[in-house]
């Protein structure tokens, strides 16, 4: 039996925001007992023209909103973007699986072929929702998962691959 639209997206989404928020606690932990001011971490970069740790936790956030609300024909919830605290981006990934686990199966299952069309600052394009789904969200949202991870890791926060997988059922 293939798998669903659902399936391919809701839990996957939800698990790995239960990581992120998790990484934030070891983030904040980490940097209370060296003690620095967590703004270096939402600041920190890998290099100077990538968008810092704060707007990847927004991007991976809004990634998965995005996607089951324009699947789903519904509106995403708006989100400001002006977190500056991990307890203002634990609010905003708690918000955004909230909304994203709000979604039925039935409001998502069967839209491989619905058209889907994304609005970006050069133009938007239309993809096919399976399409959308595998080869335009899915990757953007364990990109800047990964790149979270790796300045949090790149700035001493004791993480493994563990914590990125997270406990699978």
């Amino acid at each position: 039996m293939p798998i669903s639209m659902y399936s391919a997206s809701v839990p996957l989404f939800t698990h790995m925001f239960g990581n992120l928020a998790q990484w934030l606690d070891r983030a904040e932990a980490h940097a209370a007992e060296r003690k620095f001011d967590t703004s270096v971490l939402m600041a920190a970069r890998l290099a100077p023209d990538m968008l810092p740790f704060v707007k990847q936790i927004q991007i991976a956030c809004d990634g998965p909103k995005f996607c089951v609300a324009r699947l789903a024909g519904i509106q995403a919830p708006s989100f400001a973007d002006d977190e500056t605290s991990f307890a203002q981006l634990r609010e905003r990934i708690a918000r955004t699986a909230e909304f994203v686990q709000g979604v039925r199966p039935d409001q998502i299952d069967g839209t491989e072929d619905k058209e889907v069309t994304i609005p970006r600052r050069d133009g938007s394009f239309t993809m096919k929702g399976e399409a959308y789904l595998k080869h335009f969200v899915l990757p953007n949202f364990y990109f800047h998962l990964t790149t979270a991870y790796g300045l949090l890791r790149h700035n001493g926060v004791p993480l493994g691959k563990p914590d990125f997988l997270g406990r699978i059922a």
